[in-house]
């Protein structure tokens, strides 16, 4: 592993230096795949940031912004922050299940399709495919969209991620405030982005949706049985507030760093 051989090299170079094992919480997120999802989310966010760029800039996104976002979406302070904020939340509850869990077999496959399905969700058709798959189901429900139902239901992933997803917007705005680019003070900025939750709701339920049902497609209906009764126990849904609060905070930090990056842009070309 990196891990072990990084460590190995350590000791070679720093003598008297002990190697540990890594923390609990880091070796749940290990076997959650964090780094392999935090990998992700940087290549959404550059395409991300060409769009914004496109939408906000005149002349659109050149070499000099996409050097700026490429710094915003810091692989290595990205998972720090998740890391730091999801080990203050989950605090003091037992997760030797939910490492138990993720390292087995069924665990393994189910982390292994989900980075999967949310790399190929990039290509705008696989995410159509996707999302036209989910309005199909859901006018025709089979066994499979139920357990998705009831898994989006325990682990309240729609109203969590519209919650994320405003709140991110809120600080994009604060950027934009604080960088010079527009003078909206709180309220201003709270009406503007409660009138999106609407359609943040809508395209969150699709987007969810469509990924687990890609994702979880070749998983045996025991195995994310498994998986949904874990996510009630204490312990999963300590899990779930944990991942929120680490990857919240993470997007947190991006969407005010873009929005000064943007305000930035945009006086720029005012010169």
């Amino acid at each position: 592993m990196i891990r072990a051989t990084f460590a190995a090299l350590s000791l070679a170079v720093v003598p008297g230096l002990a190697w540990s094992e890594p923390s609990l919480p880091d070796r749940l997120l290990d076997a959650m795949g964090v780094d392999g999802i935090v990998a992700i989310m940087r290549d959404e966010g550059l395409a991300y940031g060409d769009e914004l760029a496109a939408q906000m800039v005149p002349g659109g996104p050149d070499e000099s912004w996409r050097a700026a976002v490429a710094r915003i979406y810091d692989t290595d302070r990205m998972t720090q922050t998740v890391r730091v904020n999801f080990a203050e939340a989950i605090d003091g509850t037992d997760i030797t299940p939910l490492i138990d869990f993720f390292e087995s077999p069924g665990g393994r496959q189910l982390i292994s399709l989900e980075l999967s399905a949310r790399a190929a969700m990039m290509d705008e058709a696989v995410e159509e495919a996707a999302k036209d798959a989910f309005h199909a189901a859901e006018e025709n429900p089979d066994d499979r969209f139920r357990q998705i139902t009831e898994f989006v239901e325990v682990n309240d992933l729609v109203d969590s991620n519209v919650v994320g997803a405003l709140n991110s917007n809120i600080v994009f705005y604060q950027g934009l405030v604080d960088g010079g680019a527009l003078d909206l003070g709180d309220e201003d900025i709270l009406r503007d982005v409660w009138e999106q939750e609407e359609e943040t709701r809508s395209d969150t339920r699709e987007w969810v949706y469509g990924f687990l049902l890609l994702a979880y497609k070749p998983v045996e209906d025991d195995v994310l049985q498994d998986y949904i009764d874990l996510s009630a126990t204490k312990a999963g849904m300590a899990l779930n507030r944990a991942l929120f609060a680490g990857f919240d905070a993470m997007y947190s930090d991006i969407s005010y760093a873009l929005g000064r990056a943007i305000a930035r842009e945009m006086q720029v070309q005012d010169l």
